[in-house]
């Protein structure tokens, strides 16, 4: 059974693999700006050793306190992994507050389910389970942006609570309730 864990070495085979079927559909190029084409142009070639591997988990696990040290206009994020036993699934990203950008473009929560274990409900999965983390953060409701054209992530956040907004630029933006409704079981 699929459950949200923070980055962790045990899935590390799993997770090259799923890496590569991300630059298989183009991912890393320099345009893309998204969490995983950052970590595929920083890390790809270097992340199957073990011991570098264990290094970007201790980065990731790092990025979620306020007082590690950061690039200009990034804010603390904490990654959380969906994974089946050692099988790496996707990642969600809850960044802990937004900038202007994030507040138009990126939101609070971003999340990728790799190629091939999609269409099978993870990426719903996934945010429902992360929700109640960005609750804890402190984050309520919680600003949830996709592309216009990405007709499975809008159907995603929709299930999940999410409320259109407007659209900004290329950007669907969405609030989504990170705490239960009021007399919710």
């Amino acid at each position: 059974m699929p459950e949200l864990t923070v980055p962790t070495v045990r899935v590390h085979a799993s997770f090259v693999e799923a890496m590569e079927e991300f630059a298989a559909e183009g991912r890393g190029a320099p345009d893309d700006n998204s969490m995983v084409g950052r970590d595929l142009r920083t890390w790809r070639g270097r992340w199957e050793a073990p011991e570098v591997f264990a290094e970007y988990v201790a980065r990731l696990r790092a990025d979620a306190e306020e007082n590690t040290p950061r690039p200009s206009g990034l804010v603390p994020c904490t990654t959380l992994w969906w994974v089946d036993g050692d099988t790496y699934l996707g990642r969600v990203a809850i960044r802990h507050r937004l900038t202007p950008f994030l507040l138009d473009y990126g939101g609070h929560i971003g999340y990728d389910v790799r190629a091939s274990a999609r269409r099978r409900g993870h990426a719903t999965a996934m945010l429902r389970a992360a929700l109640p983390v960005a609750h804890y953060l402190g984050i309520d409701p919680a600003l949830i942006t996709c592309d216009h054209t990405n007709v499975a992530s809008r159907k995603v956040i929709e299930a999940c609570g999410g409320v259109f907004e407007d659209r900004r630029g290329v950007k669907l933006r969405y609030w989504v309730p990170t705490a239960p409704a009021p007399g919710a079981a």
